[in-house]
């Protein structure tokens, strides 16, 4: 299988090239279960956070130890943003998205009791990778639906099309 090879502080992982769509592939970065990469990512991405960021905000699952441990290290609060409605949530706020890595549509659920810990305050985006924008985009829309102001993005990849706004510490290419 072929593998593209990254760099995280002082680790190096060699990522599997998997196709997502016909035509196009990635090197698959997957923090889970990794908690050296998760450690390193995160305090490298913590000294980026600008000084006015109150809260973090992240999509749920891959990206969660990520965020958790970047909380961890700078004292910041965090929410997730769940992709799943579930029937404790109160007032949920949901959008669509299309991620490059399902294909497939998928829902982004702001559970409502989380809201007034968005609501006027300066927020961080925290993801793992940023391709296309789509989870970004929506995380967004739902971010500034509450009254929250998306300040910075932090990742710890951008892919495919440069994406010099994300505080990120690498790129990966798209395959075609």
């Amino acid at each position: 299988m072929k593998s593209y090879r990254v760099q995280i502080g002082s680790l190096w992982r060699d990522l599997p090239v998997v196709e997502v769509a016909p035509g196009t592939s990635v090197a698959l970065f997957n923090m889970l279960g990794d908690t050296e990469a998760t450690e390193q990512a995160a305090a490298l991405l913590a000294s980026k956070i600008p000084p006015t960021v109150q809260v973090l905000v992240t999509p749920e699952v891959k990206a969660l130890p990520l965020a958790h441990a970047i909380s961890r290290i700078s004292g910041l609060p965090y929410i997730v943003i769940r992709k799943t409605q579930k029937p404790y949530m109160v007032h949920p706020v949901v959008r669509e998205v299309i991620s490059i890595t399902t294909g497939k549509p998928q829902l982004l659920v702001l559970d409502g009791l989380d809201v007034p810990k968005i609501q006027s305050h300066r927020v961080a985006i925290v993801d793992d990778v940023v391709s296309s924008g789509g989870t970004l985009t929506s995380l967004s829309e739902i971010i500034g639906s509450v009254g929250g102001d998306v300040v910075a993005v932090l990742a710890v990849f951008t892919e495919g099309a440069e994406r010099p706004e994300i505080l990120s510490l690498g790129h990966l290419p798209l395959f075609h």
